[in-house]
């Protein structure tokens, strides 16, 4: 891999961590899900799920933009997921 170029070396992701905050029923976060998964399992990024109807706190910050989604704990965009710029954040 030392004979490859920057641009297709894989940064270690051992330590990123993106977090899909969601609640049942929602269309959006099914949407919100499909692109975290691709994007993370092509990258080797582990995620998480959270529900905000099990997570008063979560619920109360944040109800009103779900599907929200955090990259390393800080949020990342919300409603509507672009896997390109998902991509370029776990990347860059």
């Amino acid at each position: 891999m030392a004979d490859m170029s920057p641009l297709f070396r894989r940064r270690p992701s051992g330590d990123r961590l993106v977090t899909l905050i969601r609640k049942p029923g929602c269309h959006l976060c099914d949407d919100a899900q499909a692109v975290v998964e691709k994007v993370c399992g092509d990258l080797g990024v582990a995620w998480e799920q959270k529900d905000i109807t099990e997570d008063r706190e979560l619920h109360d910050q944040y109800w009103e933009q779900i599907p929200v989604v955090l990259v390393d704990g800080r949020q990342h965009t919300f409603w509507r997921v672009s896997e390109d710029r998902l991509r370029k954040a776990l990347t860059d």
